[in-house]
Protein backbone atom coordinates (compact mmCIF):
# COMPACT_ATOMS: atom_id res chain seq x y z
CA UNK A 1 0.00 0.00 0.00
CA UNK A 2 1.63 3.21 -1.17
CA UNK A 3 2.15 5.71 1.62
CA UNK A 4 1.40 3.21 4.39
CA UNK A 5 3.16 3.71 7.72
CA UNK A 6 4.97 0.68 9.13
CA UNK A 7 4.77 0.47 12.93
CA UNK A 8 5.39 -3.27 13.40
CA UNK A 9 9.15 -3.55 13.88
CA UNK A 10 8.83 -6.30 16.50
CA UNK A 11 7.14 -8.53 13.91
CA UNK A 12 9.98 -8.03 11.46
CA UNK A 13 12.44 -5.28 10.65
CA UNK A 14 13.11 -4.02 7.15
CA UNK A 15 16.26 -5.67 5.87
CA UNK A 16 19.18 -3.31 6.47
CA UNK A 17 21.55 -2.27 3.66
CA UNK A 18 24.57 -4.33 4.87
CA UNK A 19 22.38 -7.44 5.21
CA UNK A 20 20.87 -6.94 1.78
CA UNK A 21 24.34 -6.58 0.26
CA UNK A 22 25.54 -9.73 2.05
CA UNK A 23 22.44 -11.62 0.92
CA UNK A 24 22.95 -10.61 -2.71
CA UNK A 25 26.63 -11.57 -2.60
CA UNK A 26 25.87 -14.95 -1.04
CA UNK A 27 23.17 -15.70 -3.63
CA UNK A 28 25.88 -15.32 -6.27
CA UNK A 29 28.30 -17.60 -4.45
CA UNK A 30 28.34 -21.15 -5.80
CA UNK A 31 29.08 -24.03 -3.45
CA UNK A 32 27.78 -26.20 -0.63
CA UNK A 33 29.53 -25.20 2.60
CA UNK A 34 30.14 -28.87 3.41
CA UNK A 35 32.08 -29.44 0.18
CA UNK A 36 35.88 -29.43 0.46
CA UNK A 37 36.67 -27.92 -2.95
CA UNK A 38 37.25 -24.21 -3.49
CA UNK A 39 33.57 -23.46 -4.15
CA UNK A 40 32.53 -25.18 -0.95
CA UNK A 41 35.25 -23.39 0.99
CA UNK A 42 34.01 -20.02 -0.31
CA UNK A 43 30.50 -20.78 0.95
CA UNK A 44 31.92 -22.07 4.25
CA UNK A 45 33.85 -18.83 4.68
CA UNK A 46 30.58 -16.85 4.53
CA UNK A 47 29.03 -19.05 7.21
CA UNK A 48 32.11 -18.82 9.42
CA UNK A 49 32.22 -15.05 9.08
CA UNK A 50 28.55 -14.77 10.03
CA UNK A 51 29.07 -17.09 13.00
CA UNK A 52 31.76 -14.77 14.35
CA UNK A 53 29.60 -11.69 13.74
CA UNK A 54 26.59 -13.15 15.53
CA UNK A 55 28.75 -14.30 18.45
CA UNK A 56 30.23 -10.81 18.82
CA UNK A 57 26.75 -9.27 18.95
CA UNK A 58 26.10 -11.00 22.29
CA UNK A 59 29.72 -11.28 23.51
CA UNK A 60 29.76 -15.02 22.89
CA UNK A 61 32.14 -17.45 21.19
CA UNK A 62 31.78 -18.41 17.54
CA UNK A 63 32.02 -22.12 18.28
CA UNK A 64 29.00 -21.84 20.58
CA UNK A 65 26.69 -20.47 17.86
CA UNK A 66 24.29 -22.99 16.28
CA UNK A 67 22.46 -21.64 13.25
CA UNK A 68 18.78 -22.58 12.91
CA UNK A 69 15.87 -21.63 10.67
CA UNK A 70 14.78 -18.94 13.13
CA UNK A 71 14.03 -18.11 16.73
CA UNK A 72 11.24 -20.69 16.95
CA UNK A 73 13.55 -23.56 16.08
CA UNK A 74 16.22 -22.24 18.43
CA UNK A 75 13.73 -22.15 21.31
CA UNK A 76 12.55 -25.67 20.56
CA UNK A 77 16.14 -26.91 20.37
CA UNK A 78 16.93 -25.37 23.74
CA UNK A 79 13.92 -26.90 25.49
CA UNK A 80 14.49 -30.30 23.89
CA UNK A 81 18.05 -30.24 25.28
CA UNK A 82 17.00 -29.90 28.93
CA UNK A 83 17.68 -33.58 29.70
CA UNK A 84 15.88 -34.83 32.81
CA UNK A 85 15.72 -31.39 34.40
CA UNK A 86 12.41 -30.03 35.62
CA UNK A 87 11.04 -27.46 33.18
CA UNK A 88 9.98 -23.99 34.36
CA UNK A 89 8.91 -21.15 32.05
CA UNK A 90 7.45 -17.69 32.52
CA UNK A 91 3.83 -17.11 31.57
CA UNK A 92 4.67 -14.38 29.06
CA UNK A 93 7.00 -16.35 26.81
CA UNK A 94 6.58 -16.57 23.07
CA UNK A 95 4.43 -19.48 21.88
CA UNK A 96 7.56 -21.21 20.57
CA UNK A 97 8.49 -21.67 24.24
CA UNK A 98 5.04 -22.04 25.78
CA UNK A 99 3.75 -24.72 23.42
CA UNK A 100 6.64 -27.20 23.74
CA UNK A 101 6.78 -26.41 27.47
CA UNK A 102 3.08 -27.22 27.82
CA UNK A 103 3.58 -30.56 26.08
CA UNK A 104 6.35 -31.31 28.56
CA UNK A 105 4.22 -30.45 31.60
CA UNK A 106 6.20 -27.35 32.56
CA UNK A 107 5.59 -25.29 35.67
CA UNK A 108 4.47 -21.81 34.54
CA UNK A 109 5.55 -18.83 36.62
CA UNK A 110 3.26 -16.06 37.76
CA UNK A 111 3.65 -12.62 36.20
CA UNK A 112 3.54 -9.41 38.21
CA UNK A 113 1.04 -6.72 37.22
CA UNK A 114 3.83 -4.60 35.72
CA UNK A 115 4.73 -7.34 33.24
CA UNK A 116 7.82 -8.90 34.84
CA UNK A 117 8.16 -12.52 35.87
CA UNK A 118 7.64 -13.10 39.60
CA UNK A 119 11.07 -14.02 40.99
CA UNK A 120 9.51 -15.07 44.29
CA UNK A 121 7.46 -17.62 42.41
CA UNK A 122 10.59 -18.76 40.57
CA UNK A 123 12.36 -19.31 43.87
CA UNK A 124 9.39 -21.32 45.12
CA UNK A 125 9.22 -23.35 41.90
CA UNK A 126 12.93 -24.21 42.12
CA UNK A 127 12.42 -25.44 45.67
CA UNK A 128 9.37 -27.48 44.67
CA UNK A 129 11.07 -29.45 41.89
CA UNK A 130 13.37 -31.50 44.11
CA UNK A 131 15.91 -31.66 41.29
CA UNK A 132 17.86 -29.25 39.06
CA UNK A 133 15.64 -27.28 36.68
CA UNK A 134 15.75 -25.87 33.17
CA UNK A 135 14.24 -22.38 33.19
CA UNK A 136 13.26 -20.31 30.14
CA UNK A 137 12.84 -16.57 30.64
CA UNK A 138 12.85 -14.11 27.75
CA UNK A 139 14.92 -10.93 27.84
CA UNK A 140 12.30 -8.52 26.50
CA UNK A 141 8.65 -9.33 25.90
CA UNK A 142 7.63 -9.17 22.26
CA UNK A 143 4.21 -7.65 23.04
CA UNK A 144 4.82 -5.16 25.85
CA UNK A 145 8.57 -4.62 25.51
CA UNK A 146 8.97 -5.17 29.26
CA UNK A 147 12.54 -6.19 30.10
CA UNK A 148 12.74 -9.23 32.33
CA UNK A 149 15.02 -9.75 35.38
CA UNK A 150 17.18 -12.33 33.63
CA UNK A 151 20.36 -11.77 35.67
CA UNK A 152 18.51 -12.16 38.95
CA UNK A 153 16.70 -15.24 37.66
CA UNK A 154 19.97 -16.77 36.45
CA UNK A 155 21.49 -16.35 39.91
CA UNK A 156 18.55 -18.16 41.51
CA UNK A 157 18.62 -20.94 38.92
CA UNK A 158 22.36 -21.50 39.17
CA UNK A 159 22.30 -21.59 42.96
CA UNK A 160 19.78 -24.41 42.62
CA UNK A 161 22.04 -26.24 40.16
CA UNK A 162 19.91 -25.48 37.11
CA UNK A 163 20.24 -24.04 33.61
CA UNK A 164 18.72 -20.82 32.28
CA UNK A 165 17.68 -20.28 28.67
CA UNK A 166 16.83 -16.77 27.48
CA UNK A 167 14.90 -15.89 24.34
CA UNK A 168 16.55 -12.58 23.41
CA UNK A 169 15.01 -12.29 19.94
CA UNK A 170 13.55 -8.81 20.47
CA UNK A 171 16.50 -7.23 22.27
CA UNK A 172 19.55 -6.76 19.98
CA UNK A 173 19.56 -3.45 18.17
CA UNK A 174 17.31 -2.00 20.87
CA UNK A 175 19.26 -2.66 24.07
CA UNK A 176 22.73 -4.09 24.71
CA UNK A 177 22.87 -7.88 25.02
CA UNK A 178 25.74 -9.58 26.83
CA UNK A 179 25.41 -13.34 27.25
CA UNK A 180 27.79 -13.43 30.22
CA UNK A 181 26.38 -10.37 31.99
CA UNK A 182 22.90 -11.90 31.74
CA UNK A 183 24.16 -15.16 33.19
CA UNK A 184 22.20 -17.13 30.58
CA UNK A 185 23.42 -20.58 29.61
CA UNK A 186 21.61 -20.46 26.26
CA UNK A 187 20.42 -17.47 24.24
CA UNK A 188 18.00 -17.41 21.28
CA UNK A 189 18.41 -14.91 18.44
CA UNK A 190 16.39 -14.22 15.29
CA UNK A 191 17.84 -12.62 12.15
CA UNK A 192 14.77 -10.80 10.85
CA UNK A 193 14.21 -9.06 14.19
CA UNK A 194 17.47 -7.13 13.73
CA UNK A 195 17.34 -6.27 10.04
CA UNK A 196 18.48 -9.58 8.59
CA UNK A 197 16.64 -11.83 6.18
CA UNK A 198 13.82 -14.18 7.11
CA UNK A 199 14.84 -17.80 7.59
CA UNK A 200 17.79 -17.67 10.00
CA UNK A 201 18.21 -17.76 13.74
CA UNK A 202 20.69 -19.00 16.30
CA UNK A 203 21.03 -20.66 19.66
CA UNK A 204 24.14 -19.35 21.43
CA UNK A 205 25.59 -21.14 24.46
CA UNK A 206 27.52 -19.61 27.32
CA UNK A 207 29.50 -22.80 27.82
CA UNK A 208 29.85 -26.17 26.14
CA UNK A 209 26.19 -27.09 26.59
CA UNK A 210 25.14 -30.51 25.27
CA UNK A 211 22.30 -30.15 22.75
CA UNK A 212 19.76 -32.73 21.66
CA UNK A 213 19.48 -32.37 17.86
CA UNK A 214 15.96 -32.04 16.50
CA UNK A 215 17.02 -32.25 12.86
CA UNK A 216 19.04 -35.34 11.95
CA UNK A 217 21.04 -36.10 8.84
CA UNK A 218 24.49 -34.76 8.11
CA UNK A 219 27.07 -33.42 10.49
CA UNK A 220 26.39 -29.73 9.97
CA UNK A 221 26.66 -27.30 12.89
CA UNK A 222 29.03 -29.73 14.62
CA UNK A 223 26.31 -32.42 14.59
CA UNK A 224 23.94 -30.15 16.52
CA UNK A 225 21.60 -29.27 13.63
CA UNK A 226 21.66 -31.23 10.38
CA UNK A 227 20.87 -29.83 6.94
CA UNK A 228 22.74 -27.72 4.42
CA UNK A 229 23.09 -24.24 5.86
CA UNK A 230 20.97 -21.42 4.41
CA UNK A 231 24.07 -19.52 3.34
CA UNK A 232 22.39 -16.35 1.99
CA UNK A 233 20.17 -15.88 5.07
CA UNK A 234 23.05 -16.68 7.41
CA UNK A 235 25.38 -14.24 5.64
CA UNK A 236 22.70 -11.55 5.92
CA UNK A 237 22.24 -12.44 9.60
CA UNK A 238 25.93 -11.84 10.24
CA UNK A 239 25.92 -8.50 8.45
CA UNK A 240 22.81 -7.39 10.35
CA UNK A 241 24.39 -8.47 13.63
CA UNK A 242 27.47 -6.38 12.89
CA UNK A 243 25.33 -3.39 11.98
CA UNK A 244 23.01 -3.72 14.96
CA UNK A 245 23.22 -0.92 17.49
CA UNK A 246 20.86 0.57 20.04
CA UNK A 247 18.07 2.44 18.30
CA UNK A 248 18.51 6.22 18.28
CA UNK A 249 17.01 7.98 21.28
CA UNK A 250 14.36 9.26 18.89
CA UNK A 251 12.70 5.84 19.08
CA UNK A 252 12.13 6.24 22.82
CA UNK A 253 11.02 9.82 22.27
CA UNK A 254 8.48 8.71 19.69
CA UNK A 255 7.19 5.96 21.97
CA UNK A 256 6.82 8.49 24.76
CA UNK A 257 5.08 10.91 22.39
CA UNK A 258 2.61 8.18 21.48
CA UNK A 259 1.87 7.25 25.07
CA UNK A 260 1.53 10.86 26.19
CA UNK A 261 -1.17 11.30 23.56
CA UNK A 262 -2.88 8.00 24.45
CA UNK A 263 -2.92 8.97 28.14
CA UNK A 264 -5.45 11.64 27.24
CA UNK A 265 -8.09 9.01 26.47
CA UNK A 266 -9.98 7.47 29.37
CA UNK A 267 -10.63 4.24 27.45
CA UNK A 268 -6.95 3.43 26.81
CA UNK A 269 -4.85 1.28 29.15
CA UNK A 270 -1.09 1.13 28.57
CA UNK A 271 0.49 -2.18 29.60
CA UNK A 272 3.80 -2.31 31.44
CA UNK A 273 4.35 1.45 31.38
CA UNK A 274 5.92 1.52 34.85
CA UNK A 275 8.45 -1.24 34.06
CA UNK A 276 11.73 -0.97 32.16
CA UNK A 277 10.91 -1.55 28.50
CA UNK A 278 12.39 -1.63 25.04
CA UNK A 279 12.57 1.97 23.83
CA UNK A 280 10.53 1.29 20.69
CA UNK A 281 7.58 -0.71 22.02
CA UNK A 282 4.15 0.27 23.34
CA UNK A 283 1.28 -2.12 24.09
CA UNK A 284 -2.13 -0.73 24.97
CA UNK A 285 -5.77 -1.72 24.99
CA UNK A 286 -8.90 0.23 24.06
CA UNK A 287 -11.84 -0.60 26.30
CA UNK A 288 -14.74 -2.23 24.49
CA UNK A 289 -12.84 -2.60 21.21
CA UNK A 290 -11.53 -5.83 19.70
CA UNK A 291 -7.92 -5.66 18.56
CA UNK A 292 -8.70 -7.58 15.36
CA UNK A 293 -11.19 -4.92 14.29
CA UNK A 294 -8.82 -2.10 15.15
CA UNK A 295 -5.86 -3.68 13.32
CA UNK A 296 -7.88 -4.07 10.12
CA UNK A 297 -9.37 -0.59 10.31
CA UNK A 298 -5.99 0.99 10.99
CA UNK A 299 -4.52 -0.95 8.08
CA UNK A 300 -7.18 0.47 5.78
CA UNK A 301 -6.28 3.92 7.13
CA UNK A 302 -2.62 3.32 6.26
CA UNK A 303 -1.08 2.26 9.60
CA UNK A 304 0.43 -1.20 10.13
CA UNK A 305 0.39 -2.37 13.77
CA UNK A 306 -0.10 -5.75 15.47
CA UNK A 307 -2.46 -7.30 17.96
CA UNK A 308 0.15 -8.69 20.32
CA UNK A 309 2.41 -11.29 18.74
CA UNK A 310 2.52 -11.49 14.94
CA UNK A 311 3.53 -15.17 14.83
CA UNK A 312 0.14 -16.90 14.65
CA UNK A 313 -0.38 -17.24 10.88
CA UNK A 314 -2.60 -14.18 10.64
CA UNK A 315 -4.84 -15.20 13.53
CA UNK A 316 -5.68 -12.58 16.12
CA UNK A 317 -6.22 -14.04 19.60
CA UNK A 318 -6.61 -12.49 23.03
CA UNK A 319 -3.16 -11.57 24.36
CA UNK A 320 -1.89 -14.26 26.74
CA UNK A 321 0.61 -11.68 27.97
CA UNK A 322 -2.13 -9.27 29.02
CA UNK A 323 -3.96 -12.13 30.73
CA UNK A 324 -0.80 -13.18 32.59
CA UNK A 325 -0.39 -9.59 33.77
CA UNK A 326 -3.90 -9.67 35.25
CA UNK A 327 -5.37 -7.33 32.67
CA UNK A 328 -8.55 -9.35 32.29
CA UNK A 329 -10.41 -10.59 29.23
CA UNK A 330 -11.41 -7.15 27.91
CA UNK A 331 -7.84 -5.85 27.95
CA UNK A 332 -6.57 -9.09 26.40
CA UNK A 333 -9.09 -8.88 23.55
CA UNK A 334 -8.27 -5.24 22.83
CA UNK A 335 -4.46 -5.25 23.10
CA UNK A 336 -2.57 -3.49 20.30
CA UNK A 337 1.19 -3.31 19.84
CA UNK A 338 3.02 -0.43 18.22
CA UNK A 339 6.71 -1.13 17.65
CA UNK A 340 8.74 1.62 16.06
CA UNK A 341 11.95 1.88 14.06
CA UNK A 342 14.41 4.58 13.14
CA UNK A 343 12.35 5.30 10.00
CA UNK A 344 9.27 6.50 11.92
CA UNK A 345 8.58 10.21 12.36
CA UNK A 346 6.73 12.38 14.86
CA UNK A 347 4.04 13.31 12.35
CA UNK A 348 3.32 9.61 11.81
CA UNK A 349 2.72 9.20 15.54
CA UNK A 350 0.32 12.13 15.55
CA UNK A 351 -1.49 10.81 12.49
CA UNK A 352 -1.81 7.37 14.03
CA UNK A 353 -3.32 8.73 17.26
CA UNK A 354 -5.79 10.81 15.28
CA UNK A 355 -6.88 7.81 13.20
CA UNK A 356 -7.15 5.55 16.25
CA UNK A 357 -9.31 8.12 18.03
CA UNK A 358 -11.55 8.42 14.97
CA UNK A 359 -11.87 4.66 14.42
CA UNK A 360 -12.41 3.77 18.08
CA UNK A 361 -14.54 6.82 18.91
CA UNK A 362 -12.18 7.83 21.71
CA UNK A 363 -13.08 10.74 23.96
CA UNK A 364 -10.47 12.76 25.80
CA UNK A 365 -10.50 13.11 29.58
CA UNK A 366 -12.67 16.00 30.71
CA UNK A 367 -10.84 18.58 32.84
CA UNK A 368 -11.63 18.57 36.53
CA UNK A 369 -14.41 21.01 37.27
CA UNK A 370 -13.75 23.35 40.15
CA UNK A 371 -16.81 24.35 42.25
CA UNK A 372 -17.86 27.97 41.84
CA UNK A 373 -16.68 30.35 44.54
Amino acid sequence: MTGAVYMDANATMPICAPAQAALTHALGTLGNPSSVHRFGRAARALVDQARAQVAKLVQGRAQDVVFTSGGTEANNLAIASRGDRALIVSGIEHDSVLQPASRAGARVLRTLAGGRADLGDLEAALAETGRPAFVSLMLANNETGVIQPVREAADLVHRAGGILHCDASQAPGRIAVDLHALGADMLTLSAHKIGGALGAGALVSNRDMPLQPQVWGGGQERFRRAGTENVPAIAAFGAAAEAAATLPQAAAELRDRLEAALAGFAAVTILGKEAPRLPNTSCFAVAGKASETLVMALDLAGYAVSAGSACSSGKVRPSHVAIAMGGGAEVARGALRVSLGAWNKAEEIDGFVAQLAKIAGLQRHLPDMQPAA
